[in-house]
């Protein structure tokens, strides 16, 4: 018996196309005309990648500060100082006040009263300028170098890096403070946060070496939402005919820094999204070009009874594909630059890794789509509506 007939070349084409990218004939053929003319595609999609390397790396990368900087001042966003106005012409706190500090921040931190003083201090005939602190609660405020501190301060002195350093002061030395000695008892660790309260040149005193009034109270809340409640309530009891004290709200200084990175931030991606249209006009001159040189074929395609809507879905899966592929690789790029900044330079792993940055690699591939469609539409319009016959006629 003889065998059947080989089947016809189209039947095979038909088959092959059932599967994988071929299920979407659009798709398809968008990827084959842009496989004719590969440099052109290569160097469109390559401008979206660019574009949306350039968007989504500043994106990151501003988060990034921000969230640094975050860290760094997190935990001055917890104090509230309370200080004298300087309307009442007094430099201390009374005791009446100091008590509506205490009961302002029970259930919600710790109120630590502090007199404070500026002087010059000498150990080994050499003289330093220093910050005195007199603490009954020195662990509230600072934290100790290799051990912690007392909860109770009752004698000697603990003594700040950079006055350590600047008098060779180790523990057991002696410092000379207006006249009294005192026993080094403990060294500050460094601190960096913006507050009143410097540790790097204080030296911490007990109360009891000092008399009068206090110069400030320091509340350190236990949430920054604990800080502004204490401080309203401060004020509230206070402050009530007269401005008696002056309250410093640290979490207001973070809000302001936090409301600055915010507008840096959204400049730069402005500024990113400059690079990301001008891939789209690329786009929108190859889809010109390309259309151009293939009005015959598009108008074979609407001779042959091909729709007007196939046509102008066919041209805009070519745009959505180079804007898929440039986007694709613009994020993967903005990837490898988030994970190399965390690779050399001091940023923690945690302030990239958040999911801010994630959604600016998602947006940015998505976006990166947006523009190419938007930049092939008038094309892939402008040709599909053209009629079948003036096409043909070239």
């Amino acid at each position: 018996m003889a065998s059947p007939p080989d089947p016809e070349p189209a039947a095979t084409e038909q088959s092959a196309m059932s599967g994988g990218l071929w299920k979407f004939p659009a798709l398809a053929l968008a990827w084959r005309n842009l496989r004719r003319n590969r440099l052109r595609s290569i160097l469109a999609a390559l401008g979206i990648a660019i574009g949306v390397f350039v968007i989504v790396v500043l994106g990151v990368f501003g988060t990034v500060l921000q969230l640094s900087a975050s860290q760094e001042l997190g935990g001055i966003g917890n104090q509230v100082i309370v200080s004298p106005s300087a309307e009442t012409g007094t430099d201390a706190l009374t005791p009446r006040q100091i008590q509506t500090v205490e009961r302002a921040a029970v259930g919600r931190g710790t109120a630590v009263p502090v007199y404070i003083e500026n002087s010059l201090v000498t150990a080994g005939g050499e003289r330093a300028p220093a910050q005195i602190y007199g603490i009954d609660n020195p662990a509230a405020l600072f934290t100790g170098e290799g051990e912690s501190l007392p909860a109770r301060h009752r004698g000697g002195a603990y003594v700040g890096t950079s006055v350590a350093n600047s008098l060779d002061l180790q523990v057991g030395s002696t410092v000379d403070v207006e006249g009294e000695q005192y026993r080094i008892v403990g060294l500050l660790a460094s601190s960096e946060d913006i507050t009143p309260i410097q540790a790097n040149n204080a030296i911490v005193l007990a109360e009891r070496e000092f008399t009068g009034g206090y110069d400030q109270a320091v509340v350190v809340a236990d949430s920054p939402d604990d800080a502004r409640t204490v401080a309203a309530e401060i004020d509230s009891q206070i402050n009530v005919r007269t401005e008696r004290v002056d309250i410093f709200e640290l979490s207001e200084l973070l809000a302001t820094i936090s409301e600055f990175f915010t507008l840096l931030n959204r400049f730069l991606i402005a500024l990113g999204s400059v690079s990301l249209i001008v891939a789209g006009v690329s786009i929108f001159n190859l889809m010109l070009m390309s259309t151009a040189e293939r009005r015959g074929e598009i108008g074979l395609m609407r001779a042959v009874g091909i729709h007007r809507e196939s046509v102008l879905r066919l041209l805009l899966a070519e745009a959505m594909l180079l804007g898929a592929i440039g986007g694709f690789l613009g994020a993967v790029l903005s990837g490898l630059a988030a994970l190399l900044l965390w690779a050399v330079t001091p940023v923690g792993l945690d302030v990239v890794l958040v999911s801010r940055n994630g959604g600016f690699l998602v947006g940015g591939f998505v976006f990166g789509i947006v523009v190419a469609l938007i930049s092939g539409a008038y094309p892939a319009w402008k040709a599909a509506g053209e009629r079948p016959v003036e096409a043909l006629r070239g």
